[in-house]
């Protein structure tokens, strides 16, 4: 070997050993204890973190990023999208979306039910473009009865004995989740919930037909939205109006009970319930700021949506108070020892990519959660229910460096989740009004 040779491997040797940057002087949000570790330096290499070093480290011949005096958590995780029937009504497809989620600091989100080759599309493009997009994890079509009743993304499973062929085509495409939907009864259901464990899928549902006490007694892993607790928990007899139902009624408390000793987790997205079914008839809500990046097209489709639910004003008081049992109960399933997700179902009307999330946030610490219980939600917990906690959800060596850096304390207050002044995805360090300036104005 010629010395030049010789002296340009062991330039590469030493490239190879030295980290890609160093964040120094960050205060790091730990998921275990839910507490900021003062003045850690973060080491990243390549795509992933290799070290995270205690006070006084020093890391010799790499690039450092001075973060003293701001706060480090973990990429956030959205639970709860539909990247493709949404925007399906606004004429819109999932790239144009994508970057607005990145934007916001959500760096991986979970498509919870939609048509299987266009969200498969959506995933590829956004695994092509990571300084743009945030990782997308994939979900079945909604499993329904025939017809489904969203007849654009379901798919009808009817028969029990037919359920592991129609699942396993599925898992071809590289789903993590199957959802099943309001159609599905309970020997369908429990057959989806075996067939999709035998593959280590995740089984979600979003109930209706199939009984909150018998899909937690069967197995599931996930009930989506705060309804497919509440509505399962009514009294026997005539039913109290729904902004009157007591909570700790014993069928309502039995189903916490329940719910806690089969380890199902609960995805309440209480976004997409106040800022559509409950108080969109608010300027608050339809005309909040969030909404000012969202493209028009999505807009016009939420406006008409708006005109035509009409919603009267005589009925604002018992939505509202509707409203309020939901988060009451988030709080109730808190203190019950279930694990509570970070999920919204945008881009559901008024329910903004990436800025729903932080809405999110704020509902559950208002439902009782505390900050830095809100926080796990949105990191760790949503990769547990991935089943990707050991990659994603918290900094910690060995994992992905989805990393937000803010401007202020999240535990001082939730809504400093919204002081974003830089994103790492994947070992890339981005500028989030790059990102945003990636969303089409129209």
């Amino acid at each position: 070997m010629t010395r030049a040779l010789i002296l340009l491997a062991g330039a590469c040797a030493l490239a190879a050993q030295q980290p890609s940057f160093v964040l120094r002087n960050a205060n790091v949000f730990d998921t275990g204890t839910g507490t900021f570790l003062a003045n850690r330096t973060i080491v990243i290499r390549g795509e992933k973190i290799e070290q995270v070093l205690g006070p006084g480290a020093r890391v010799r011949g790499a690039r450092a990023i001075d973060l003293r005096g701001q706060y480090v958590i973990p990429g956030l995780i959205d639970a709860h999208v539909h990247l493709v029937h949404q925007p399906d009504f606004a004429h819109m497809t999932p790239e144009e979306l994508l970057p607005m989620y990145l934007a916001w600091g959500v760096t991986s989100l979970r498509d919870t039910g939609d048509e299987v080759v266009a969200e498969t599309a959506a995933r590829k493009w956004a695994d092509a473009h990571p300084d743009t997009c945030p990782r997308v994890f994939t979900c079945s079509p909604l499993l329904d009865a025939d017809p489904p009743y969203h007849r654009d993304i379901g798919r009808a499973i009817t028969d029990p004995a037919k359920a592991a062929e129609t699942i396993e085509d599925i898992a071809a495409w590289g789903v993590t989740t199957l959802k099943i939907y309001v159609g599905t009864d309970r020997p369908v259901g429990r057959t989806i919930i075996a067939e999709g464990h035998k593959r280590g899928l995740i089984v979600a549902a979003h109930l209706g037909k199939y009984q909150a006490q018998d899909a937690a007694a069967d197995g599931v892993d996930v009930l989506e939205h705060i309804w497919s607790v509440f509505n399962y928990g009514f009294p026997e007899g005539p039913r109290p109006a729904r902004h009157q139902l007591d909570l700790n009624n014993p069928r309502a408390a039995a189903l916490r009970s329940l719910i806690k000793d089969k380890g199902t987790i609960v995805d309440p997205t209480l976004a997409v319930f106040r800022n559509m079914i409950l108080l969109h008839d608010e300027s608050a809500i339809h005309a909040s700021p969030d909404n000012a990046r969202v493209p028009k097209r999505l807009r016009d489709h939420w406006e008409r949506y708006r005109v035509k639910s009409n919603l009267q004003p005589s009925t604002l008081a018992a939505r509202k108070g509707e409203f309020a049992k939901y988060q009451e109960l988030t709080g109730l399933l808190h203190r019950a020892g279930i694990p509570i997700l970070a999920g919204t179902d945008s881009p559901e009307p008024y329910v903004p990519p990436g800025a729903s999330l932080h809405q999110e946030l704020e509902m559950l610490v208002e439902s009782g959660l505390s900050a830095a219980d809100a926080l796990r939600s949105a990191t760790i917990m949503n990769a547990r229910a991935l089943k990707q906690q050991d990659r994603l959800g918290s900094i910690e060596a060995g994992k992905l460096a989805d990393i937000i850096v803010l401007g202020a304390d999240p535990l001082a207050s939730i809504r400093n989740t919204r002081s974003i002044r830089m994103i790492v995805r994947g070992g890339r360090v981005l500028d989030p009004a790059r990102i945003h300036a990636a969303v089409p104005a129209e």
